[in-house]
């Protein structure tokens, strides 16, 4: 089943990476179309395309020639076997499964007028019931938090929470769950709001952005013949799971901790049990199957692998963005279906059905009559039993239904809250009231809230005088649309509040005020970027728009998103160290914001976690998936906290600690096309940073030298890098000083190092480490030599810059690191003098052989005559012209170096006019001031350009000059001597 393009794949400009028919689904990999896998399955839904909406809202199909596989025809080919399976006195489970936002709760809900599996269903099954006679049918379904929320971090519940227990009988089920008998769809449904409602209470309670749950709906049908004397009872499991898009494990990753062992334990354990029932099913031996790893498999053990008839639904995107989670849920299904199931009808007669006519025959009349008895009176007392219970249930939903009632009479008449969650399903489903008078949010008390850094007394609601104020108690985080609050604010319909970390409402004012806006677009990724904007991060910061076709770069839009769905959880890890003194400041950033590669092309972005130090000022950057990983194990520490137990662990086991670290602190750009002229480059360039700030100064001199290491001078360099193909090329690389260095500025203590790597290298050579200070010598020399030059490297020449990254040292471990570091590249630097040197000896015993054949060739007379006929007539001749020659080479190639050292100011102009950003605060002032410091900056560019390419044609008119002066003098010459002869 395949969900239309949801908001970020639409803001991505995804593409479709999916094809379908009636039974195979075939997904290609955006990096190599040519690349496609198909899995077959007993059905597939195409729902991307090919839909419309008729009066009554419903999705479907445009035409005969669509695909368009709707609502309704899911049902037919699911929900009605659930459906008769129950009638036939199976049991039957319908499970979804797949990332968030692919389908799942859209194919099990529904929305509106396009109702899901689970709705119908229930519908259908109360319909016949209505027109039986002679049957008493019995529907149970199940009311408690443990069933609807089963928390994918710890599974495990809070004290006084209901557990899971086994029994001989009935196997494994939930101590103390409450049985409700319903009559009627809308008493299930009720039941369902009541599941959601205690669902996001305990979503927020345990912090949706880093933990999702799952839906289980459990309804027992029994059906009681009662001519017959028989009983029919099967059990339905209707299983929303949850997002799958966390299963992927991050170990992998360079973290030196793996995730817990309880982390999303109930995807990986359910994945676990099909791979192994899958293994039965095609004849392996397996001797155990983990139903117990987890409470989601101890409850769907006899759905997965017993008495049950199960489908699963597989939920995937289509967008190419999604295409890794896409191909992960499709093997997972492909496992799925190959496991076989064993399914047995549960019906019972009265004990006198089920004897055999012998036993019965040997009875006397009086027992026979005794046990006709018992059991008349046992179906007049089950049928009682429902009848009281039915009746209990129908006095509990009168005063539900009075609840619902006041709730609308106060959303008609106060202003209130409503909850925005990550999960779209559990949105909206909270309101909080503010009437006349004062409002105090208190964790576990008004309103039941609970969350990261959400104190008892957190922030105070004040409705008079026809409106509402929000007034944060002391050091209490409040955010009101984006910007943090600490004095009293006055709130306006529609505002956005988060409380704490993550804790997000939508204000809704008072009835006046109110409007017919769509309220789905204030999502809880709208809150994220609104949050993400007033800190300054925004789509445009990132260079979102491609200069090409104007449309969204869809990589960059991806880390956007990333960026605004990791800031939550940032907020909460801060808090968690904050709380149990850690000492940690963790911050997201971008990864190469502002850096490209030795080409100028801008290289991939990424979002990365800076963690530092507030006591040791050392500092960490983790991946996203590191990060990820590291707050699975932070929350279950912080677990134990909350619990009163002892959160003392080691070193090694502690998620907020790693071992130092080498930061990358930023690069230079040393552009080498001077080197094609055999020109020397001496440069005092700028270390930025991935944001395009300056971190260091850094001198380096680049010089054309002989193979001895003599340093080339004007007279040595040419005017067409053709000249050096074949030919030997050496150069030496001298790394000066680093100036300015901010890393040290920040802290004295600690240390730098260079590294850099030239054309094909196999490793990176590095400086020797320089410890506490800020204007670090390098003085390092390193000789290179190009023994035949290619067309290859001379494109690498006029092409590329040499990339020097400075890296930022702290602890002392760290220095004989890099000293082992440095030793192991000057080995492979002595193993390519090596080479080189071979190289040479070789190419001398060709020139050797070379020569050795032109000798012989010379031994013909007639040859040795022509050359000793025509030498002697041109040499003089032909000197005194290659005199002149070199001398206009000469000039020409000092006209270039004159060029290429201009335009290499020119080139820092315009990189410093590129990185420059306007200033975040919205200030016109500030503004206009900025714009005319950039009119400046481009009026100097445009000058300096405009000067250095007048100041080349001047020179090279002036040698054209010169040569054609020279040429008629040479005329002259020759005309006079011809006359004199």
């Amino acid at each position: 089943f395949q969900e239309t393009f949801q908001g970020k794949e639409k803001d991505a400009g995804s593409r479709c990476v999916i094809s379908m028919n009636s039974r195979s689904t075939s997904i290609y990999d955006p990096k190599n179309p040519g690349h496609v896998k198909t899995f077959t399955f007993d059905l597939a839904y195409w729902s991307h395309s090919g839909f419309l909406k008729d009066k009554d809202g419903v999705l479907v199909s445009t035409g005969s020639n669509s695909r368009y596989a709707g609502q309704r025809e899911v049902f037919h080919d699911l929900g009605q076997g659930v459906l008769d399976s129950a009638w036939q006195g199976y049991n039957a489970t319908l499970i979804a499964y797949g990332q968030t936002g692919s389908g799942k709760s859209y194919s099990m809900i529904g929305y509106g007028a396009n109702r899901g599996i689970i709705p119908v269903v229930c519908e259908e099954l109360f319909r016949p019931i209505q027109n039986q006679k002679n049957k008493q049918y019995q529907v149970f379904s199940f009311q408690d938090p443990s069933i609807y929320v089963i928390d994918l971090l710890s599974e495990t519940k809070k004290p006084g929470g209901l557990k899971v227990r086994e029994d001989q009988h009935q196997g494994f089920y939930v101590d103390g769950l409450k049985r409700v008998p319903c009559d009627s769809y809308a008493q299930i449904e009720r039941l369902m709001d009541q599941g959601t409602k205690i669902r996001t209470t305990a979503s927020t309670s345990m912090n949706a952005t880093s933990s999702r749950s799952h839906m289980v709906i459990t309804m027992q049908f029994k059906q009681i013949f009662l001519d017959e004397d028989i009983t029919k009872q099967s059990i339905i499991n209707l299983v929303d799971l949850a997002g799958s898009e966390r299963q992927k494990s991050s170990g992998s990753e360079g973290d030196r901790l793996r995730e817990g062992t309880r982390v999303n334990l109930s995807l990986t354990t359910l994945g676990n049990v099909i791979s192994a029932l899958a293994e039965v099913a095609v004849g392996k031996k397996v001797l155990h199957i983990p139903y117990r790893d987890s409470v989601l498999t101890k409850l769907l053990q006899s759905a997965l692998g017993g008495n049950s008839r199960t489908i699963m639904i597989a939920a995937i995107s289509p967008a190419d963005i999604c295409y890794e989670e896409t191909l992960s849920t499709l093997r997972y299904a492909e496992r799925y279906s190959f496991v076989f199931f064993h399914v047995l009808s549960q019906w019972f007669c009265s004990f006198v059905c089920t004897q055999i006519p012998a036993e019965i025959s040997s009875l006397h009349l009086e027992e026979l009559r005794c046990l006709l008895a018992e059991n008349d009176l046992r179906i007049r007392t089950i049928q009682l039993t429902w009848e009281y219970r039915l009746e209990e249930a129908r006095k509990e939903w009168e005063q539900q239904y009075a609840a619902i009632t006041q709730e609308r009479w106060m959303m008609e008449t106060f202003p209130y809250l409503l909850n925005i969650n990550e999960d779209p399903q559990l949105s909206g489903v909270l309101k909080h009231f503010i009437q006349d008078g004062t409002v105090v949010f208190v964790s576990y008390a008004s309103i039941n809230i609970f969350s990261f850094s959400i104190l008892d007394k957190h922030a105070t609601f004040t409705n008079t005088d026809g409106k509402v104020t929000i007034t944060p108690w002391e050091k209490c985080k409040v955010v009101v649309n984006g910007v943090p609050i600490t004095l009293k604010t006055k709130l306006q319909h529609l505002d956005r509040i988060i409380l704490g970390s993550n804790s997000a409402f939508l204000y809704i004012g008072f009835p006046a005020e109110r409007t017919n806006e769509d309220l789905i677009r204030y999502d809880y990724d709208f809150f994220q970027s609104e949050l993400a904007a007033a800190d300054g991060f925004s789509v445009d910061k990132l260079g979102a728009v491609n200069n090409k076709d104007g449309k969204p770069d869809r990589s960059v839009l991806a880390v956007f998103h990333d960026y605004i769905k990791l800031m939550p959880l940032v907020a909460e890890a801060s808090q968690m160290s904050e709380e149990l003194k850690k000492e940690l400041k963790l911050e997201l950033k971008v990864k190469n914001l502002a850096s490209s590669d030795s080409r100028g092309y801008d290289l991939q972005k990424e979002i990365v976690v800076k963690v530092t130090n507030k006591t040791t000022n050392q500092v960490w950057v983790w991946s996203k998936a590191k990060f990820v990983n590291r707050k699975f194990l932070m929350e279950e520490l912080y677990q134990h906290f909350l619990d009163g137990e002892d959160v003392y662990v080691s070193q090694k086991s502690d998620p907020f600690w790693d071992p130092v670290e080498v930061i990358h602190l930023g690069s230079a750009h040393i552009w080498l096309q001077s080197l094609a002229y055999c020109m020397k480059l001496e440069e005092q360039t700028e270390v930025l940073n991935s944001e395009g700030m300056e971190e260091a100064i850094l001198l380096i001199d680049i010089v054309p030298c002989s193979s001895d290491g003599r340093a080339f001078g004007e007279d040595d360099m040419i005017t067409d890098p053709l000249e050096l193909l074949g030919r030997r090329t050496d150069f030496q690389i001298h790394i000066l000083q680093c100036l300015g260095i901010k890393w040290l500025r920040e802290v004295s203590k600690r240390g730098i190092q260079l590294g850099y790597r030239v054309y094909d290298l196999p490793h990176t050579l590095y400086t020797k480490p320089v410890w506490e200070n800020m204007n670090a010598k390098i003085e390092e020399t390193v000789h290179f030599s190009a023994l035949s030059v290619s067309h290859e490297f001379l494109n690498y020449l006029q092409q590329n810059a040499l990339i020097v990254d400075l890296w930022g040292l702290q602890g002392i471990s760290l220095q004989y690191f890099f000293l082992t570091g440095i030793g192991t590249a000057n080995r492979v630097s002595e193993l390519y003098l090596k080479l080189l040197k071979l190289e040479e000896e070789t190419e001398l015993l060709r020139d050797i052989n070379r020569a050795l054949r032109e000798e012989n060739e010379l031994k013909s007379p007639n040859k040795q005559a022509i050359k000793k006929t025509h030498q002697p007539l041109s040499l003089k001749k032909t000197d005194q012209m290659c005199n002149h020659r070199t001398s206009y080479d000469a000039e020409f190639a000092k006209a270039l170096k004159v060029f290429y050292q201009n335009m290499h100011t020119v080139k820092e102009q315009f990189l410093r006019l590129k990185n420059s950003n306007p200033p975040e605060e919205d200030n016109l002032e500030m503004l206009q001031l900025f714009t005319e410091q950039q009119a400046h900056k481009l009026k100097d560019f445009g000058d300096q350009l405009d000067s250095s390419i007048c100041k080349l044609k001047n020179d090279v008119a002036l040698i054209v000059k010169k040569k054609r002066e020279h040429s008629i003098s040479n005329s002259c010459a020759r005309a006079t001597s011809l006359l004199d002869h």
